[in-house]
């Protein structure tokens, strides 16, 4: 089964897609900022709120939470991380790396809640043999102006990496205006390709401009703070078991069908290093374990299809021909973690408040799938091959 990904050049009319790699026209450029209108948010959670509420439940969670500032975005936000658990099992999860992408957030604050606070068998079991770490909102500056990209120019970066004076700015770098964002008064980066496998990696100015089936380069404090976080855990423990990126996506259907996807899954974000296409990955052959990322896919799958004939089916799989090192999940794959992505459908703008309440729902069920297998080790006797019965996304 082959994946029908679509790559296309970043100019000022496009804007890299709702997601991990499909570019979309978002909405038309326009020439002057005042045209510009805001989709709405109400309901979602600004970073004030999120920071009061993450105290709230380290304070009622009776030692089960801890709750710590991992860095700071380019504005000063704090960038949190909260960790739930003293189990061997390793498990990273961020969100609202794109600041208009905000259904994880909501989903992982309730996460958090639900395994620090609850006392039931399962959530016990899941305290005592998972370490949990989530990132929720690691791109507030992006979060409050509800946009893809965060707040940063290329001459910030500059300040920080000189040596990078006289070359191109990165290919991820936003300067366009839109019915949405003025990128041109306030640029910004798409920090989900700012990513490296290379985790020591310091940018060269032969690495610029680039593009997207290459390397990112910790340009962005944003990304530079998961680094960071992953660095640190690998130290703690030797690997993070788990790696796991909550995402929004365009509207799309099940191939062959007339079904609207409601939720895509992957564990596929570069080539096989063992492969002709993969061999520039050949040096993380060792650690890379793509049939693990594809049980934890599966695990989330079944745990999905569980909820039978409901608002959550639609359950797809996201195209699989895939080379995007600069992503988190790229990079941390190659590092030995096993990947998955989850893709809800439409933007925060596109579904009224019930529609989102059932996506965030979606996306706690499948996390749930994971982290209970896990537990229990189920995930490992999971047949890798279901994976690839999973359907497609007709992109």
């Amino acid at each position: 089964m082959k994946g029908r990904g679509k790559f296309a050049l970043l100019s000022g009319a496009i804007l890299l897609g709702a997601g991990m790699l499909n570019p979309i026209v978002d909405s038309p450029v326009v020439s002057d900022a005042s045209e510009i209108k805001k989709p709405p948010i109400s309901g979602f959670i600004s970073h004030v709120e999120l920071t009061r509420t993450l105290k709230q439940i380290e304070q009622t969670s009776n030692g089960n939470v801890e709750v710590n500032v991992a860095g700071y975005s380019n504005h000063g936000r704090e960038i949190y991380k909260a960790t739930i658990g003293s189990g061997d099992k390793v498990v990273l999860i961020q969100s609202e790396i794109h600041g208009n992408e905000k259904a994880g957030t909501k989903a992982l604050i309730n996460i958090i809640k639900r395994i620090g606070k609850n006392n039931s068998p399962e959530m016990r079991q899941l305290r005592e043999e998972l370490t949990i770490v989530a990132m929720p909102m690691i791109n507030p500056d992006a979060t409050e102006l509800n946009r893809r990209g965060n707040e940063m120019t290329w001459e910030e970066v500059l300040q920080q990496f000189p040596q990078l004076e006289g070359v191109a700015p990165s290919w991820n770098y936003y300067t366009y205006t839109n019915q949405y964002w003025d990128y041109t008064s306030n640029p910004g980066f798409d920090v989900n390709r700012d990513f490296n496998p290379d985790l020591d990696y310091v940018p060269q100015p032969e690495d610029f401009p680039n593009n997207s089936s290459e390397p990112g380069w910790f340009i962005t404090p944003e990304a530079q703070t998961v680094r960071d976080v992953y660095k640190d855990l690998q130290n703690q423990f030797g690997t993070v078991d788990v790696f796991m990126d909550l995402h929004h996506q365009g509207e799309y259907v099940i191939e062959g069908t007339d079904d609207p996807v409601t939720l895509s899954l992957s564990g596929v974000f570069v080539p096989h290093p063992d492969t002709p296409e993969g061999e520039k990955y050949q040096e993380y052959a060792d650690d890379y374990n793509v049939d693990f990322s594809k049980q934890l896919n599966v695990a989330a799958y079944d745990a999905l299809q569980q909820m039978g004939n409901s608002p959550f089916g639609n359950i797809s799989l996201y195209p699989q021909d895939l080379d995007l090192p600069g992503t988190a999940l790229g990079s941390f794959a190659l590092n030995g973690s096993g990947a998955v992505i989850f893709e809800v459908t439409g933007q925060t703008q596109n579904f009224g408040q019930k529609k989102m309440g059932q996506l965030i729902k979606g996306i706690e069920t499948g996390l749930y799938g994971i982290f209970n297998s896990l537990a229990t080790d189920e995930v490992y006797d999971l047949d890798v091959e279901d994976y690839d019965d999973i359907p497609l996304t007709d992109r």
